[in-house]
């Protein structure tokens, strides 16, 4: 569906403010992505056009929850884990609920920039080893794709999931909590097939059909030394009267260039 595009008026950065600015993880990663929108969105209110939904990446998302809060309820281990010989339970803590609260989410106070940053994570299991110091947390994260051969985390533009679970892991450190610095992608790959699974429901009168995902656990190695200086620099970029000059590979602000040059084109109406 077509809307109109807003300027918002609200959550604007303001450089006499005294309270803390709040600034999510996501919006950390479009600072690193292009410092220019970044600033264009918190100072101006220009943010990016939205994008649709994935709704499906959000069933898959809200079903592994389901199933792994079921274990975490029991204290047991979910098959997956059990399948790579991992000895972890989900994590059980009386903030776990609203960690993984878009709303709410982990949050810091970083003293040196007074950003407060937050950051809504998808799950966190325990080592089960006995010796208390041993029983770090792990990070993990949900993903869903529909992808033919094996999922990697090899493509270029996954170094942005790879930053979302270093600062989800940064932000438990931040709680006091001790956090491994390996994390895991949990991922639901849609299987190929030559239809869906169906079966008809005659008290119901609906075909329901099915869809065959494969589980996949990919491990990452986390490495958070890049957080600290990060924010450093973004709030050295909020407080800026201009805007940072736009990056070559921003697509966005490629765009926007070329709009504004767009009469060097000439008359394309009559074009092929």
């Amino acid at each position: 569906m077509k809307k109109a595009y807003v300027i918002k008026r609200r959550g604007l950065f303001k450089c006499d403010a005294v309270e803390p600015f709040k600034v999510s993880r996501s919006q950390i990663e479009a600072f690193v992505e292009c410092p220019r929108c970044f600033w264009l969105n918190h100072r101006l209110g220009m943010r990016r056009p939205s994008s649709p939904p994935f709704l499906i990446n959000t069933l898959a998302d809200r079903m592994l929850k389901k199933e792994f809060d079921e274990h975490r309820n029991a204290g047991t281990r979910h098959p997956v884990t059990v399948e790579h010989g991992l000895d972890v339970v989900p994590f059980q803590h009386p903030s776990i609920d609203d960690w993984r609260n878009n709303f709410k989410g982990v949050t810091h106070l970083h003293d040196r920039t007074n950003l407060l940053i937050t950051g809504a994570l998808d799950d966190i299991w325990q080592m089960r080893r006995w010796r208390k110091c041993d029983r770090k947390l792990i990070v993990v994260d949900y993903k869903a794709t529909a992808k033919n051969g094996e999922v990697t985390l090899d493509d270029e533009w996954k170094v942005s999931y790879k930053r979302q679970i270093e600062v989800y892991q940064w932000l438990l450190r931040k709680q006091g909590l001790e956090v491994d610095d390996r994390g895991y992608f949990l991922y639901a790959n849609g299987v190929d097939a030559d239809g869906f699974e169906t079966h008809f429901d005659a008290s119901t009168m609906i075909v329901h059909g099915k869809l065959a995902f494969k589980i996949s656990l990919l491990p990452y190695v986390g490495n958070t030394d890049w957080i600290e200086p990060t924010l450093r620099d973004l709030k050295r970029c909020l407080i800026s009267p201009t805007a940072p000059e736009a990056p070559h590979d921003c697509e966005f602000c490629g765009y926007i260039e070329a709009r504004r040059h767009e009469a060097s084109f000439g008359d394309l109406s009559n074009a092929a």
